[in-house]
């Protein structure tokens, strides 16, 4: 009676759980930066917020398209992608050593963001139309395979090590739910270890190499290539349970933890809220991630399950890699933290995840009504 009454039936028919969950996420983040910058809106904080309500408008406008939309746009989009990852190699901007964005005037674009929603649109509607017999086939792995290696080796070589693997564990998880025989994937898990010598000596930069070799022990060269792991060990250290308290943060304020506005903006909240936040925001990611996982679950056609459970892992892998990645799990790839950090790519592109996610909820709904 009430989304009937009071609420106009477009409305109440949003996923409200899910973006409450969202606004939690992404308020909580907007003021971390504003911690961040000293008690500043400026330069962090008004920017994530107006970007935050924009591209979750641009979410909730996506919802009310058709799943089919999205399967019959993924190939356009990712020829677009394609190009203009070429004209990145051309003429983009340098930014954390890599050559990774354009730049539009009004905002920076990173199209390798953009291209790990589309692999995962691409090979679910590329399964979802392979008859059942054929999945065990070599028809079945090579164009799935092709499709990921180009924008791969693309990014690669600007060199984007982070986006990268990315994109290919959005792709691995759309083939492994896909039912291609696990052997497959032990096999290419073998010949990837067998390739780590080469991509860490010709595609990869100095420092990035630093990273990699330092980070299980970054007190080797703890004012060098293992700062920013040392720096964020000794922020959520010292956040102990309930942290220093809003706007206290030293290491962030005193400007010892790099890139606190992005990559690092986890140790920065943690050293304020302490366990406790950092353990609020991981159980709001966590139910997002059951809320996606459940719209998987309850999709019947083949393509939107697919797809729905690619999209809700894109956003889990960026979460997890950079909780790895702070924490000193992992080494540090230049993930940010998914609706947290500071920045418009990554944020764009997990606005674009929820908003399919929430046309295949749409969808399902619809579809038990007519039940």
């Amino acid at each position: 009676m009430i989304g009937s009454s009071l609420v106009p039936a477009p409305i109440a028919a949003l996923p409200w759980k899910l973006i409450f969950l969202v606004l939690a996420i992404g308020l909580f983040g907007g003021m971390t930066l504003f911690s961040a910058a000293g008690g500043s809106l400026s330069p962090w904080a008004l920017n994530h917020f107006v970007r935050f309500v924009a591209l979750l408008a641009v979410a909730i406008v996506l919802s009310y398209f058709q799943p089919r939309t999205f399967r019959d746009w993924a190939y356009p989009a990712y020829g677009l992608i394609i190009v203009l990852l070429i004209v990145v190699e051309l003429i983009g901007v340098v930014g954390g050593g890599a050559q990774s964005w354009l730049d539009l005037g009004v905002f920076q674009l990173q199209p390798s963001e953009l291209m790990k929603p589309v692999i995962v649109l691409i090979l679910a509607g590329f399964y979802a139309g392979l008859p059942t017999g054929e999945i065990r086939k070599w028809s079945a792995i090579w164009p799935p395979a092709l499709l990921t290696i180009v924008p791969s080796v693309m990014i690669l070589l600007q060199p984007d090590l982070g986006t990268t693997l990315l994109l290919l564990f959005s792709a691995l998880t759309v083939m492994f739910l896909a039912g291609l025989p696990l052997r497959l994937f032990i096999g290419g898990g073998l010949a990837v270890a067998a390739m780590i010598p080469i991509v860490y000596t010709f595609f990869m930069m100095p420092h990035q190499q630093k990273r990699v070799l330092i980070f299980l022990n970054p007190e080797d060269d703890p004012l060098g290539a293992g700062y920013h792991i040392t720096q964020s060990k000794i922020a959520i250290g010292s956040g102990g349970l309930f942290g220093k308290g809003y706007l206290n943060g030293t290491q962030s304020h005193l400007h010892y933890l790099p890139e606190q506005h992005t990559d690092f903006i986890f140790p920065a909240m943690v050293e304020e809220w302490g366990l406790m936040g950092g353990l609020f925001l991981i159980l709001c990611f966590a139910l997002l991630f059951r809320w996606g996982m459940t719209v998987a679950l309850e999709s019947k056609d083949r393509f939107e399950r697919l797809a729905a459970a690619g999209l809700t892992m894109t956003i889990f892998f960026y979460f997890a890699i950079n909780l790895l990645m702070v924490m000193g799990l992992a080494p540090v790839v230049g993930i940010p933290l998914p609706l947290f950090s500071y920045g418009g790519s990554a944020m764009l592109t997990v606005m674009l995840c929820l908003g399919m996610l929430m046309s295949i909820d749409r969808n399902n709904r619809r579809e038990r009504h007519r039940l």
